[in-house]
């Protein structure tokens, strides 16, 4: 589309003292494990991200207006520009004005407490986007560009970054129906904004907790969820719960059907088919994977179920260590269920090599992490981090953390804003927002990137930090990994800036992070005692570092049943209910059964941000492990190689096609070589990536 918009040093010491005891912490692991200091009241307030005027709710009518204002002058200029680098400058200028209100009401819908700026940022979020859809349809626009594409000689002497921008404005025309008769093109544009919202409604549903009276749930278990007058709330799984009961009660109520969300779930659905339909498509998955490396959805579901077929045996195997241990923990039932497969397979990884997350946490305080991912960005790609007080309302709550990204030549890179702590109404899911993208402006200045990074962690108290579990830490290196791309990409264009690249190589950033977090030379750099300052004992981090093995091939077959599913719901129609869909799909593709009365699909919110593209995980993972293969695995401080990873690949944001980026000559990556190193039931990638 048009918009772009997407859902990512002082080294002076000083002392901070917990408990009894005395450590000392960088100024940036000090600002993570200490209470946030409080702003000064009698500052003049900046706005939002110090957005002038977006110190109230009403800030969202004025920053769009003003958006819309400059849209009107940046379409006329686009249409009146002879053809060249020019056009393609003003479309990325156009796209900027509008992401950068867009953008940031997308954060501020789902990230700020407060109701009322809530609600303004979703319907800014709604009047961008209608304006958006129809500048996608806009034919006068189109012609400018198609000027520009049609001129040989003026498309020859644009450079490479230039060009690549030019045909993806033009690919989203494209995929809008600028092809279509006006009367069509009025009927893509109304399907479009009744998506919008479909969209929120569904996101918004998927997020809220479900009720129950409290004298359904027995009474020993009842202290377990948040409980309200007489009724009990219950906003998540409780996979983790120890407790059997408690975990089947979370799923079972929490995953009950609401029939309402059921009812937008297929409304949307059948929205998008018919949009694809509209302009030229066969379903609504083939226009989403056309401009990815999978290319269509024969190919992601054929690697989805050769992946399958290569798993089926290890699988096999997983599950059955999962029932071995549910039966030596006298579980109620030997049977093994969906809300047993996160517990058990976490139970074997503890038994077979003693892992017990709550003697790691005290090692992974939160600003240990935030250390330790400073100092591998130091080594490894020269940039570091650097905490800044907010301003009065810059930020939405006084537990953010703000960071400086500066890199030790080229200065300042962006910044980066850090929201990991729970609060009531806050969604429980770790996320990356681009606020605002980073792109080369008229005066020759770098607009630099603004992202937001949100988790779901415990704040500190007075006398004791945020202390993460291993996965708690893998998941902030995850987030960190999107931000960083947000940081490293250097494009001329906001448009392919950061994260705004194939969705199917997006998360390759983010799950090479992974790979760092579970390297013991990695860890040993920064996992301390935060009362002690004792180093975690290299046996611990070994073998919680083996663990990561142990379950690996259910827990992948689970990604793969959530990748089908997103398939065939945005395949062609299948005349049933998505329920009856999720049952036959949970069949073939996970094992496990399906439990009467639950409607998982409800809950799976990348159904929004992912249509047709989850299967991007598992892609994304192959890369991952091809690059620290070849790139990481031998010394993952390697200052060459993040030099040469960042230039061959972070730089480039989405300017350049994934495919070249993979195939590089420098990184000698091929679509071959990934087949072969992932994990052994990859090498089915090369029997269908065939380019």
């Amino acid at each position: 589309m048009m918009l772009a918009c997407q859902r990512f040093v002082s080294v002076v010491r000083n002392s901070m003292t917990l408990s009894r005891y005395v450590t000392t912490w960088s100024p940036v692991g000090a600002a993570f494990n200490a209470q946030q200091r409080k702003v000064d009241l009698f500052q003049k307030n900046v706005g939002l991200f110090g957005v002038p005027g977006l110190s109230t709710p009403a800030g969202f009518e004025v920053a769009q207006q003003r958006a819309l204002r400059e849209t009107e002058q940046l379409v006329e200029t686009a249409c009146k520009t002879p053809p060249g680098a020019l056009t393609v400058e003003t479309f990325d200028q156009l796209s900027d004005s509008l992401c950068k209100v867009a953008d940031l009401a997308d954060f501020v819908k789902v990230g700020h407490p407060d109701p009322a700026f809530r609600n303004a940022a979703e319907k800014a979020c709604i009047n961008i986007g209608t304006v958006v859809e129809r500048l996608n349809t806009n034919v006068e626009l189109c012609r400018s560009l198609k000027n520009l594409l049609d001129n040989k000689e003026v498309l020859d002497s644009l450079d490479p970054d230039t060009r690549r921008v030019a045909e993806l404005f033009m690919f989203d025309f494209e995929i809008s129906g600028i092809h279509l008769d006006e009367s069509k093109r009025g009927k893509a544009v109304s399907l479009n904004v009744n998506l919008l919202d479909l969209n929120n409604e569904f996101l918004n549903g998927s997020h809220l907790p479900n009720r129950i009276e409290k004298t359904a749930l027995p009474e020993h278990i009842r202290h377990c969820f948040s409980i309200d007058g007489n009724s009990i709330q219950i906003g998540g799984l409780h996979a983790d719960s120890p407790d059997e009961l408690v975990r089947e009660a979370a799923y079972k109520i929490f995953l009950f059907p609401n029939s309402s969300l059921l009812l937008c779930l297929d409304d949307l659905l059948t929205c998008r088919n018919e949009l694809a339909k509209l302009v030229g498509y066969e379903s609504f998955a083939h226009r989403a994977l056309n401009g990815t490396m999978a290319k269509t959805p024969e190919t992601v579901m054929k690697f989805l179920e050769l992946l399958t077929d290569k798993l089926s045996d290890r699988t096999a195997k997983d599950f059955n260590l999962m029932r071995d241990m549910k039966m030596k923990m006298n579980s109620r039932s030997t049977e093994l269920m969906p809300w047993d497969h996160s517990y058990f397979s976490s139970a074997v990884r503890a038994e077979r090599y003693k892992i017990d997350p709550s003697l790691y946490s005290p090692y992974f305080s939160l600003g240990a992490c935030m250390e330790g991912l400073n100092m591998l960005f130091s080594q490894l790609l020269g940039v570091s981090f650097q905490n800044e007080q907010p301003m009065a309302g810059e930020v939405w709550s006084e537990e953010v953390r703000k960071l400086a990204v500066v890199h030790e030549t080229e200065g300042l890179l962006g910044y980066i804003y850090c929201d990991f702590f729970r609060r009531p109404d806050k969604p429980h899911q770790d996320c990356h927002f681009t606020i605002r993208g980073g792109r080369l402006k008229e005066d020759g200045e770098y607009q630099h990137p603004v992202v937001v990074l949100m988790l779901s962690l415990p704040p500190p108290t007075r006398s004791t930090p945020t202390l993460l579990s291993p996965g708690m830490m893998e998941n902030l290196f995850h987030e960190m990994g999107h931000a960083m791309h947000s940081m490293l990409g250097r494009t001329r264009y906001q448009h392919v800036t950061g994260t705004r690249c194939s969705t199917d190589f997006a998360e390759v950033p983010s799950i090479l992070m992974e790979f760092f977090a579970t390297d013991y030379r990695v860890v040993n750099q920064f996992a301390r005692h935060y009362q002690t300052g004792q180093p975690l004992p290299k046996s611990m981090i070994s073998r919680l570092c083996e663990s990561k093995r142990i379950c690996g091939a259910a827990d992948t077959q689970l990604q793969v049943f959530y990748a089908a599913l997103d398939q065939v719901y945005h395949g062609k129609p299948q005349n049933r209910s998505t329920t009856d869909i999720l049952k036959k799909m949970q069949e073939k593709f996970y094992g496990l059964p399906y439990v009467p009365n639950t409607a998982w699909q409800l809950r799976f919110s990348h159904l929004i941000g992912y249509g047709a593209k989850y299967y991007s995980y598992l892609m994304s993972r192959a890369i991952a492990s091809m690059v620290w293969r070849q790139c990481f695995q031998k010394d993952p401080f390697n200052r060459d190689m993040g030099e040469r990873y960042r230039r061959e690949m972070l730089a480039h944001g989405g300017s350049k096609e994934p495919m070249l980026m993979v195939q590089g000559k420098e990184l000698t990556l091929s679509l071959f070589f990934l087949a072969a190193t992932f994990l052994p039931f990859f090498r089915v990638l090369a029997l269908f990536f065939s380019y």
